[in-house]
Protein backbone atom coordinates (compact mmCIF):
# COMPACT_ATOMS: atom_id res chain seq x y z
CA UNK A 1 0.00 0.00 0.00
CA UNK A 2 1.19 3.29 -0.71
CA UNK A 3 0.35 5.62 1.89
CA UNK A 4 0.83 9.58 2.24
CA UNK A 5 1.33 11.00 5.92
CA UNK A 6 -0.09 14.86 5.89
CA UNK A 7 1.82 16.75 8.26
CA UNK A 8 -0.22 20.07 8.56
CA UNK A 9 -0.88 23.19 10.50
CA UNK A 10 -4.64 23.49 11.33
CA UNK A 11 -6.06 26.48 12.82
CA UNK A 12 -8.29 26.08 15.93
CA UNK A 13 -11.71 26.64 14.37
CA UNK A 14 -10.63 27.81 10.95
CA UNK A 15 -13.09 25.43 8.95
CA UNK A 16 -12.91 26.64 5.46
CA UNK A 17 -8.90 26.89 5.95
CA UNK A 18 -8.48 23.61 7.26
CA UNK A 19 -10.97 22.08 5.02
CA UNK A 20 -9.14 23.81 1.90
CA UNK A 21 -5.51 22.68 3.44
CA UNK A 22 -6.82 18.95 3.72
CA UNK A 23 -8.15 18.83 0.05
CA UNK A 24 -5.13 20.22 -1.60
CA UNK A 25 -2.89 17.58 0.48
CA UNK A 26 -5.25 14.62 -0.95
CA UNK A 27 -4.60 16.30 -4.21
CA UNK A 28 -0.87 16.34 -3.52
CA UNK A 29 -0.62 12.70 -2.45
CA UNK A 30 -3.15 11.62 -5.67
CA UNK A 31 0.12 12.64 -7.49
CA UNK A 32 2.42 11.29 -5.52
CA UNK A 33 0.81 7.83 -6.25
CA UNK A 34 -0.84 7.21 -2.81
CA UNK A 35 -4.07 5.19 -2.15
CA UNK A 36 -4.18 6.05 1.36
CA UNK A 37 -3.60 9.45 2.96
CA UNK A 38 -3.89 10.23 6.79
CA UNK A 39 -3.84 13.33 8.56
CA UNK A 40 -3.82 14.41 12.66
CA UNK A 41 -5.78 14.11 15.27
CA UNK A 42 -8.93 16.66 15.02
CA UNK A 43 -7.37 18.28 11.89
CA UNK A 44 -10.31 19.78 10.91
CA UNK A 45 -11.12 21.62 13.91
CA UNK A 46 -7.59 22.10 15.13
CA UNK A 47 -6.31 21.15 18.42
CA UNK A 48 -7.37 21.27 21.74
CA UNK A 49 -10.63 23.69 20.57
CA UNK A 50 -11.51 23.45 24.52
CA UNK A 51 -14.68 24.40 25.35
CA UNK A 52 -15.69 25.32 21.68
CA UNK A 53 -16.23 22.07 21.99
CA UNK A 54 -19.26 22.91 24.05
CA UNK A 55 -21.22 25.54 21.47
CA UNK A 56 -23.40 23.51 18.83
CA UNK A 57 -22.58 26.25 16.44
CA UNK A 58 -18.93 24.66 16.31
CA UNK A 59 -19.82 21.26 16.59
CA UNK A 60 -22.32 21.88 13.62
CA UNK A 61 -19.51 23.50 11.32
CA UNK A 62 -17.17 20.24 12.23
CA UNK A 63 -19.70 17.83 10.70
CA UNK A 64 -20.42 20.00 7.50
CA UNK A 65 -16.44 20.32 6.59
CA UNK A 66 -16.13 16.34 7.88
CA UNK A 67 -18.73 15.66 5.31
CA UNK A 68 -17.70 17.84 2.60
CA UNK A 69 -14.22 16.80 2.76
CA UNK A 70 -15.65 13.07 2.63
CA UNK A 71 -17.87 13.89 -0.23
CA UNK A 72 -15.61 15.71 -2.42
CA UNK A 73 -12.96 13.32 -2.82
CA UNK A 74 -13.41 9.75 -4.62
CA UNK A 75 -10.27 8.86 -6.17
CA UNK A 76 -8.27 8.40 -2.85
CA UNK A 77 -8.80 7.34 0.50
CA UNK A 78 -8.64 9.38 3.54
CA UNK A 79 -8.24 8.80 6.96
CA UNK A 80 -8.60 12.13 8.98
CA UNK A 81 -9.30 13.58 12.85
CA UNK A 82 -12.52 14.95 13.43
CA UNK A 83 -15.08 14.84 15.94
CA UNK A 84 -18.42 13.01 15.72
CA UNK A 85 -21.56 13.18 17.76
CA UNK A 86 -22.53 9.69 20.46
CA UNK A 87 -26.04 8.77 19.54
CA UNK A 88 -26.17 7.98 23.22
CA UNK A 89 -27.72 10.62 25.70
CA UNK A 90 -25.94 9.04 28.35
CA UNK A 91 -22.37 9.84 28.89
CA UNK A 92 -20.35 12.88 26.96
CA UNK A 93 -21.93 13.96 23.92
CA UNK A 94 -19.40 13.43 21.35
CA UNK A 95 -16.30 11.37 20.11
CA UNK A 96 -12.38 12.27 19.50
CA UNK A 97 -12.69 10.06 16.19
CA UNK A 98 -11.00 9.05 13.07
CA UNK A 99 -13.13 9.34 10.03
CA UNK A 100 -12.17 6.99 6.68
CA UNK A 101 -13.66 8.32 3.88
CA UNK A 102 -13.53 6.77 0.12
CA UNK A 103 -15.52 7.02 -2.71
CA UNK A 104 -17.38 10.36 -2.08
CA UNK A 105 -18.42 8.94 1.19
CA UNK A 106 -17.64 8.22 4.89
CA UNK A 107 -17.17 4.11 5.37
CA UNK A 108 -16.70 4.34 9.09
CA UNK A 109 -15.71 6.17 12.28
CA UNK A 110 -13.44 5.22 14.69
CA UNK A 111 -13.52 6.88 18.31
CA UNK A 112 -10.19 7.56 20.88
CA UNK A 113 -10.16 4.89 23.27
CA UNK A 114 -7.46 6.61 26.27
CA UNK A 115 -8.84 10.36 27.26
CA UNK A 116 -5.82 11.82 28.68
CA UNK A 117 -6.46 14.29 31.79
CA UNK A 118 -2.60 15.14 32.72
CA UNK A 119 -0.96 18.29 32.26
CA UNK A 120 -2.29 20.34 29.46
CA UNK A 121 -4.57 17.30 28.82
CA UNK A 122 -8.57 17.68 29.92
CA UNK A 123 -10.11 15.13 27.19
CA UNK A 124 -12.27 13.60 29.77
CA UNK A 125 -14.40 16.92 29.78
CA UNK A 126 -15.50 16.60 26.38
CA UNK A 127 -15.05 13.09 25.40
CA UNK A 128 -16.76 9.78 25.47
CA UNK A 129 -14.31 7.05 25.33
CA UNK A 130 -14.30 3.89 22.57
CA UNK A 131 -15.91 0.76 23.32
CA UNK A 132 -13.49 -1.20 21.50
CA UNK A 133 -10.36 -1.46 18.77
CA UNK A 134 -11.16 0.40 15.73
CA UNK A 135 -10.77 -2.27 12.96
CA UNK A 136 -11.42 -1.66 8.82
CA UNK A 137 -10.39 -3.56 5.45
CA UNK A 138 -8.50 -1.26 3.03
CA UNK A 139 -6.85 -2.75 -0.02
CA UNK A 140 -7.01 -6.14 1.57
CA UNK A 141 -4.94 -5.38 4.65
CA UNK A 142 -6.62 -5.06 8.06
CA UNK A 143 -6.02 -1.64 9.57
CA UNK A 144 -5.84 -0.90 13.59
CA UNK A 145 -6.90 2.96 13.72
CA UNK A 146 -5.80 4.63 17.25
CA UNK A 147 -5.70 8.28 18.21
CA UNK A 148 -2.97 9.53 19.94
CA UNK A 149 -2.76 8.31 23.40
CA UNK A 150 -3.61 5.23 22.10
CA UNK A 151 -0.29 4.12 21.55
CA UNK A 152 0.59 5.67 24.93
CA UNK A 153 0.61 2.85 26.99
CA UNK A 154 3.85 2.11 28.11
CA UNK A 155 5.43 4.17 30.93
CA UNK A 156 7.33 6.71 30.42
CA UNK A 157 8.82 9.83 31.90
CA UNK A 158 5.53 11.64 30.33
CA UNK A 159 3.29 9.13 30.87
CA UNK A 160 4.20 7.77 34.30
CA UNK A 161 1.15 5.36 34.81
CA UNK A 162 -0.26 2.69 32.99
CA UNK A 163 -3.56 3.03 31.59
CA UNK A 164 -6.19 0.01 32.22
CA UNK A 165 -6.98 -0.85 28.99
CA UNK A 166 -4.38 -0.83 26.16
CA UNK A 167 -5.52 -0.32 22.67
CA UNK A 168 -2.27 -1.64 20.88
CA UNK A 169 -2.83 -5.48 22.55
CA UNK A 170 -6.66 -5.35 21.85
CA UNK A 171 -5.81 -4.18 17.88
CA UNK A 172 -3.35 -7.10 17.55
CA UNK A 173 -5.40 -9.65 19.09
CA UNK A 174 -8.23 -8.26 16.89
CA UNK A 175 -6.26 -9.44 14.05
CA UNK A 176 -4.75 -6.17 12.70
CA UNK A 177 -1.56 -6.04 10.25
CA UNK A 178 -0.81 -2.15 10.22
CA UNK A 179 -1.13 0.14 13.03
CA UNK A 180 -2.29 3.85 12.49
CA UNK A 181 -1.80 6.89 14.86
CA UNK A 182 -3.53 9.92 14.14
CA UNK A 183 -1.84 12.73 16.95
CA UNK A 184 -1.40 15.67 18.04
CA UNK A 185 1.56 15.24 20.16
CA UNK A 186 2.72 18.91 21.84
CA UNK A 187 6.59 19.53 21.59
CA UNK A 188 8.60 20.23 24.96
CA UNK A 189 12.57 19.67 25.36
CA UNK A 190 13.62 15.84 25.22
CA UNK A 191 10.27 14.29 24.38
CA UNK A 192 11.26 13.38 20.78
CA UNK A 193 13.47 11.06 21.11
CA UNK A 194 11.13 9.47 24.26
CA UNK A 195 8.42 9.32 21.75
CA UNK A 196 10.21 7.67 18.85
CA UNK A 197 11.75 4.63 21.03
CA UNK A 198 7.98 4.65 22.59
CA UNK A 199 6.46 4.19 19.12
CA UNK A 200 9.35 1.78 17.87
CA UNK A 201 8.60 -0.13 20.56
CA UNK A 202 4.87 -0.57 19.93
CA UNK A 203 5.52 -1.73 16.52
CA UNK A 204 7.42 -4.32 17.76
CA UNK A 205 5.36 -5.50 20.83
CA UNK A 206 2.22 -5.38 18.13
CA UNK A 207 4.47 -7.31 15.47
CA UNK A 208 3.21 -4.88 12.58
CA UNK A 209 4.21 -1.40 10.97
CA UNK A 210 2.94 1.49 13.10
CA UNK A 211 2.48 4.93 10.80
CA UNK A 212 2.01 7.92 13.23
CA UNK A 213 1.02 11.11 11.87
CA UNK A 214 1.35 14.45 14.24
CA UNK A 215 0.25 18.07 13.70
CA UNK A 216 2.54 20.46 13.79
CA UNK A 217 2.02 24.46 14.62
CA UNK A 218 1.23 26.60 17.33
CA UNK A 219 -2.09 26.85 19.02
CA UNK A 220 -2.21 29.33 22.05
CA UNK A 221 1.19 28.05 24.47
CA UNK A 222 0.78 24.61 22.91
CA UNK A 223 3.76 24.24 19.97
CA UNK A 224 3.54 20.98 17.90
CA UNK A 225 6.96 19.58 16.34
CA UNK A 226 5.22 17.26 13.59
CA UNK A 227 7.99 13.99 13.07
CA UNK A 228 5.20 11.81 11.79
CA UNK A 229 6.81 8.74 11.35
CA UNK A 230 6.40 5.20 9.90
CA UNK A 231 8.19 1.99 11.47
CA UNK A 232 8.46 -1.34 10.36
CA UNK A 233 7.18 -4.50 12.76
CA UNK A 234 11.03 -4.86 13.71
CA UNK A 235 10.69 -0.88 15.03
CA UNK A 236 13.03 0.61 12.23
CA UNK A 237 12.55 3.65 10.90
CA UNK A 238 11.32 3.39 7.30
CA UNK A 239 9.76 7.34 7.16
CA UNK A 240 10.37 10.20 9.17
CA UNK A 241 8.47 13.85 8.98
CA UNK A 242 10.63 17.60 9.55
CA UNK A 243 10.42 18.88 12.94
CA UNK A 244 7.99 22.02 13.01
CA UNK A 245 7.16 22.01 9.34
CA UNK A 246 4.54 21.25 7.06
CA UNK A 247 5.02 18.04 5.03
CA UNK A 248 3.80 15.34 2.85
CA UNK A 249 5.55 12.02 2.98
CA UNK A 250 4.71 9.33 0.76
CA UNK A 251 6.06 5.58 0.58
CA UNK A 252 5.53 2.12 -0.21
CA UNK A 253 4.61 0.12 2.88
CA UNK A 254 6.11 -3.28 0.89
CA UNK A 255 8.90 -1.94 -0.85
CA UNK A 256 10.51 0.89 1.23
CA UNK A 257 13.73 0.02 3.33
CA UNK A 258 14.62 1.55 6.45
CA UNK A 259 16.29 4.90 6.55
CA UNK A 260 19.37 5.69 8.61
CA UNK A 261 17.81 9.24 10.33
CA UNK A 262 17.31 8.70 13.76
CA UNK A 263 14.44 11.23 15.69
CA UNK A 264 16.68 12.61 18.42
CA UNK A 265 16.02 16.17 19.90
CA UNK A 266 18.06 18.78 18.33
CA UNK A 267 18.79 20.65 21.82
CA UNK A 268 19.28 24.22 21.59
CA UNK A 269 18.02 24.49 18.10
CA UNK A 270 14.66 22.74 18.71
CA UNK A 271 14.22 25.31 21.12
CA UNK A 272 14.89 28.04 19.09
CA UNK A 273 12.41 26.54 16.29
CA UNK A 274 10.04 25.69 18.30
CA UNK A 275 9.75 29.35 20.02
CA UNK A 276 9.93 30.98 16.57
CA UNK A 277 6.73 29.01 15.05
CA UNK A 278 5.03 29.38 18.65
CA UNK A 279 5.14 33.16 17.97
CA UNK A 280 4.57 33.09 14.70
CA UNK A 281 1.87 31.28 15.01
CA UNK A 282 0.56 33.19 17.71
CA UNK A 283 0.34 36.17 16.38
CA UNK A 284 -0.72 35.00 12.85
CA UNK A 285 -3.40 33.45 14.07
CA UNK A 286 -5.17 35.71 16.39
CA UNK A 287 -4.89 38.47 13.07
CA UNK A 288 -1.06 40.53 14.34
CA UNK A 289 1.11 41.59 11.66
CA UNK A 290 3.43 43.25 13.66
CA UNK A 291 4.82 43.16 17.72
CA UNK A 292 6.58 45.46 20.03
CA UNK A 293 9.38 44.54 22.92
CA UNK A 294 10.75 46.24 25.55
CA UNK A 295 14.67 46.75 24.51
CA UNK A 296 16.51 47.48 27.94
CA UNK A 297 19.89 45.96 26.85
CA UNK A 298 19.40 42.93 28.57
CA UNK A 299 19.56 39.50 27.58
CA UNK A 300 15.63 38.63 27.78
CA UNK A 301 14.95 41.19 25.51
CA UNK A 302 17.97 40.66 23.45
CA UNK A 303 16.83 37.07 22.68
CA UNK A 304 13.25 37.84 22.45
CA UNK A 305 14.14 40.65 19.83
CA UNK A 306 16.01 38.29 17.78
CA UNK A 307 12.89 35.48 17.86
CA UNK A 308 10.56 38.18 16.73
CA UNK A 309 12.83 39.42 14.10
CA UNK A 310 12.84 35.58 12.49
CA UNK A 311 8.82 35.12 13.52
CA UNK A 312 7.92 38.04 12.12
CA UNK A 313 10.08 39.73 10.13
CA UNK A 314 12.42 42.52 11.02
CA UNK A 315 10.33 45.28 9.22
CA UNK A 316 7.13 43.61 11.44
CA UNK A 317 9.24 44.43 14.88
CA UNK A 318 9.19 47.71 16.84
CA UNK A 319 11.71 48.01 19.75
CA UNK A 320 11.03 50.68 22.57
CA UNK A 321 14.49 51.81 24.82
CA UNK A 322 12.80 53.26 28.10
CA UNK A 323 15.94 54.71 29.83
CA UNK A 324 15.35 56.48 33.48
CA UNK A 325 18.06 57.93 35.85
CA UNK A 326 19.42 54.17 36.81
CA UNK A 327 20.25 52.98 33.09
CA UNK A 328 23.82 53.05 32.22
CA UNK A 329 24.33 54.46 28.73
CA UNK A 330 25.79 51.23 28.14
CA UNK A 331 22.48 49.55 27.96
CA UNK A 332 21.03 52.02 25.69
CA UNK A 333 24.06 51.49 23.44
CA UNK A 334 23.51 48.04 23.34
CA UNK A 335 19.86 47.87 22.76
CA UNK A 336 20.54 50.25 19.70
CA UNK A 337 23.20 47.80 18.53
CA UNK A 338 21.14 44.80 18.74
CA UNK A 339 17.92 47.11 16.70
CA UNK A 340 20.68 47.90 14.04
CA UNK A 341 21.83 44.10 13.74
CA UNK A 342 18.40 42.93 13.67
CA UNK A 343 17.32 45.53 11.07
CA UNK A 344 14.41 46.43 13.25
CA UNK A 345 13.31 49.95 14.32
CA UNK A 346 14.13 51.63 17.28
CA UNK A 347 12.15 54.22 18.91
CA UNK A 348 13.45 55.94 22.35
CA UNK A 349 11.11 57.28 25.58
CA UNK A 350 13.25 58.68 28.50
CA UNK A 351 10.75 57.64 31.41
CA UNK A 352 12.55 60.18 33.44
CA UNK A 353 9.81 62.82 33.43
CA UNK A 354 6.60 60.58 34.85
CA UNK A 355 8.57 58.76 37.10
CA UNK A 356 9.39 62.29 38.28
CA UNK A 357 5.87 63.54 38.23
CA UNK A 358 4.95 60.21 39.78
CA UNK A 359 7.61 60.60 42.55
CA UNK A 360 6.28 64.31 43.35
CA UNK A 361 2.66 62.60 43.30
CA UNK A 362 3.67 60.83 45.82
CA UNK A 363 5.64 62.97 47.87
CA UNK A 364 3.37 63.76 50.90
CA UNK A 365 1.88 60.34 51.55
CA UNK A 366 5.68 58.58 51.52
CA UNK A 367 7.38 61.32 53.30
CA UNK A 368 8.55 59.60 56.02
CA UNK A 369 9.16 55.73 54.20
CA UNK A 370 12.38 54.80 52.74
CA UNK A 371 12.20 53.86 48.76
CA UNK A 372 11.65 50.37 48.33
CA UNK A 373 9.88 48.18 45.77
CA UNK A 374 7.11 50.93 45.01
CA UNK A 375 9.33 53.38 43.55
CA UNK A 376 11.11 50.63 41.41
CA UNK A 377 7.59 48.96 40.35
CA UNK A 378 6.81 52.73 39.17
CA UNK A 379 9.04 52.51 36.58
CA UNK A 380 8.23 49.02 35.31
CA UNK A 381 4.80 50.51 34.94
CA UNK A 382 5.41 53.81 32.73
CA UNK A 383 7.51 51.36 30.61
CA UNK A 384 4.15 48.63 30.37
CA UNK A 385 2.25 51.62 29.81
CA UNK A 386 4.06 53.07 27.11
CA UNK A 387 4.40 49.77 25.20
CA UNK A 388 0.37 49.09 25.61
CA UNK A 389 -0.20 52.63 24.42
CA UNK A 390 1.86 51.82 21.00
CA UNK A 391 0.06 48.53 21.11
CA UNK A 392 -3.45 50.18 20.98
CA UNK A 393 -2.47 53.40 18.48
CA UNK A 394 -0.81 51.41 15.96
CA UNK A 395 -1.90 47.56 17.12
CA UNK A 396 0.87 46.21 17.44
CA UNK A 397 0.89 42.72 19.99
CA UNK A 398 3.38 43.27 22.82
CA UNK A 399 5.95 40.81 23.32
CA UNK A 400 6.86 40.74 27.07
CA UNK A 401 10.63 39.52 27.48
CA UNK A 402 9.97 37.84 31.60
CA UNK A 403 11.85 33.85 31.42
CA UNK A 404 10.91 31.29 33.59
CA UNK A 405 13.29 31.52 36.28
CA UNK A 406 11.45 35.20 37.27
CA UNK A 407 8.56 34.20 36.54
CA UNK A 408 8.70 31.85 39.58
CA UNK A 409 10.08 33.66 42.13
CA UNK A 410 8.00 36.44 41.19
CA UNK A 411 11.32 38.62 40.33
CA UNK A 412 8.89 40.69 37.96
CA UNK A 413 6.14 43.56 38.15
CA UNK A 414 2.37 42.91 37.41
CA UNK A 415 1.23 45.35 34.68
CA UNK A 416 4.63 46.80 34.55
CA UNK A 417 7.05 43.88 32.31
CA UNK A 418 4.69 41.24 32.69
CA UNK A 419 2.31 43.70 30.30
CA UNK A 420 1.41 41.79 27.23
CA UNK A 421 0.00 39.88 24.32
CA UNK A 422 2.59 36.96 24.55
CA UNK A 423 5.19 35.84 26.97
CA UNK A 424 7.79 34.47 24.53
CA UNK A 425 10.50 32.95 27.17
CA UNK A 426 8.60 32.63 30.02
CA UNK A 427 8.99 28.75 29.65
CA UNK A 428 12.90 29.30 29.27
CA UNK A 429 14.87 28.81 32.32
CA UNK A 430 17.89 31.97 32.53
CA UNK A 431 20.55 29.99 31.87
CA UNK A 432 18.84 28.47 28.93
CA UNK A 433 18.04 31.90 27.37
CA UNK A 434 22.07 32.80 27.74
CA UNK A 435 22.55 29.41 26.03
CA UNK A 436 19.92 30.44 23.24
CA UNK A 437 21.81 34.12 23.05
CA UNK A 438 24.87 32.03 22.15
CA UNK A 439 23.20 30.33 19.66
CA UNK A 440 22.38 32.89 17.87
CA UNK A 441 25.57 35.06 18.12
CA UNK A 442 27.04 31.26 16.82
CA UNK A 443 27.50 32.36 12.84
CA UNK A 444 26.75 35.87 13.08
CA UNK A 445 27.30 38.14 15.67
CA UNK A 446 23.80 40.00 16.16
CA UNK A 447 23.66 40.46 20.42
CA UNK A 448 26.05 42.68 21.31
CA UNK A 449 28.40 40.81 23.31
CA UNK A 450 28.45 42.76 26.33
CA UNK A 451 24.54 41.86 26.75
CA UNK A 452 26.05 38.23 27.37
CA UNK A 453 28.99 39.45 29.89
CA UNK A 454 27.21 41.59 32.31
CA UNK A 455 25.46 40.91 35.08
CA UNK A 456 21.80 40.71 34.95
CA UNK A 457 19.82 43.80 36.36
CA UNK A 458 16.70 45.60 36.50
CA UNK A 459 17.82 48.84 36.25
CA UNK A 460 15.30 49.93 39.02
CA UNK A 461 17.88 51.15 41.40
CA UNK A 462 21.32 52.54 41.36
CA UNK A 463 23.92 49.97 41.19
CA UNK A 464 21.19 46.76 41.16
CA UNK A 465 22.02 43.31 39.60
CA UNK A 466 19.29 40.50 39.96
CA UNK A 467 21.77 38.89 42.63
CA UNK A 468 20.96 41.37 45.39
CA UNK A 469 18.01 39.64 45.36
CA UNK A 470 17.68 35.95 44.17
CA UNK A 471 20.27 33.21 43.96
CA UNK A 472 22.91 33.12 41.13
CA UNK A 473 20.97 31.18 38.39
CA UNK A 474 23.40 28.56 38.24
CA UNK A 475 21.87 27.50 41.39
CA UNK A 476 18.42 28.55 41.30
CA UNK A 477 17.64 27.10 38.01
CA UNK A 478 18.39 23.38 38.81
CA UNK A 479 16.25 23.98 42.06
CA UNK A 480 13.23 25.26 39.71
CA UNK A 481 13.76 22.41 37.66
CA UNK A 482 13.69 20.10 40.63
CA UNK A 483 10.61 21.44 42.08
CA UNK A 484 8.58 22.48 39.48
CA UNK A 485 9.01 20.03 36.43
CA UNK A 486 10.90 16.72 38.75
CA UNK A 487 7.65 17.88 41.53
CA UNK A 488 10.57 16.48 44.05
CA UNK A 489 10.03 17.62 47.82
CA UNK A 490 12.51 19.80 49.81
CA UNK A 491 14.35 17.16 51.17
CA UNK A 492 15.32 15.73 47.88
CA UNK A 493 16.17 19.09 46.65
CA UNK A 494 18.88 19.31 49.48
CA UNK A 495 19.73 16.06 49.17
CA UNK A 496 21.65 16.72 45.60
CA UNK A 497 23.75 19.07 47.56
CA UNK A 498 21.89 22.60 48.11
CA UNK A 499 21.60 24.76 50.84
CA UNK A 500 18.61 23.97 52.62
CA UNK A 501 18.16 27.62 53.30
CA UNK A 502 18.48 28.67 49.92
CA UNK A 503 15.46 25.84 48.97
CA UNK A 504 13.29 27.15 51.17
CA UNK A 505 13.31 30.70 50.02
CA UNK A 506 13.16 29.58 46.54
CA UNK A 507 9.86 27.81 47.70
CA UNK A 508 8.53 30.05 49.00
CA UNK A 509 8.80 32.75 46.62
CA UNK A 510 7.41 29.82 44.21
CA UNK A 511 4.15 29.74 46.31
CA UNK A 512 4.09 32.99 47.28
CA UNK A 513 3.92 34.04 43.83
CA UNK A 514 1.09 32.00 42.18
CA UNK A 515 -1.12 35.31 42.18
CA UNK A 516 1.10 37.26 39.87
CA UNK A 517 1.62 33.90 37.38
CA UNK A 518 -2.41 33.71 37.08
CA UNK A 519 -2.56 37.77 35.77
CA UNK A 520 0.46 36.70 33.33
CA UNK A 521 -0.09 36.64 29.45
CA UNK A 522 0.05 33.24 27.66
CA UNK A 523 3.63 31.99 27.28
CA UNK A 524 5.01 29.30 24.76
CA UNK A 525 5.31 26.09 26.36
CA UNK A 526 8.34 24.32 25.86
CA UNK A 527 9.21 22.05 29.52
CA UNK A 528 7.75 19.43 31.04
CA UNK A 529 5.81 21.53 33.16
CA UNK A 530 4.94 25.15 32.06
CA UNK A 531 3.19 27.67 33.77
CA UNK A 532 -0.33 27.83 32.48
CA UNK A 533 -2.66 25.36 31.88
CA UNK A 534 -0.87 22.50 32.52
CA UNK A 535 -0.19 23.59 36.06
CA UNK A 536 -2.89 24.75 38.33
CA UNK A 537 -2.61 25.34 41.83
CA UNK A 538 -4.88 27.18 44.23
CA UNK A 539 -3.73 31.43 45.47
CA UNK A 540 -5.57 31.28 48.59
CA UNK A 541 -3.89 28.37 50.76
CA UNK A 542 -1.67 27.30 53.72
Amino acid sequence: MIVTLAQLNPTIGDFAGNKAKILDACQRAKKMGAQLIVFSEMVVTGYPPQDLLEEESFIREAEKATQEIAFTLTDIAILFGTITRRKSKVGRALYNSAVLAQGGRIRAEFHKTLLPTYDVFDEDRYFEPSDGPGLIELFGLRLGITICEDVWTIPTSIVKHPYKRDPIIELSTAGAKILINLSASPWQRGKAAERSKMLSTQAKRAKMPLIYVNQVGGNDSLIFDGRSAVYSEKGDLLALGRAFEEELITLDLEKDAPISAAVDDLGIEDLRKALDLGLRDYAHKTGFSKGVIGLSGGIDSSVTAVLAAEALGPLNVLGVAMPSRFSTPQSLEDAKGLAKNLGIELKTFSIEAPFQAFLELFEEEFAYLEADAAEENMQARIRGLILMALSNKYGHLVLTTGNKSELAVGYCTLYGDMAGGLAVISDVPKMQVYELARHMNAKKEVIPPYVLTRPPSAELRANQTDQDTLPPYAILDPILAAFIEEQLPPEEIVARGFDPAVVADVLRRIRKNEYKRRQAPPGLRVTSKAFGIGRRYPIARK
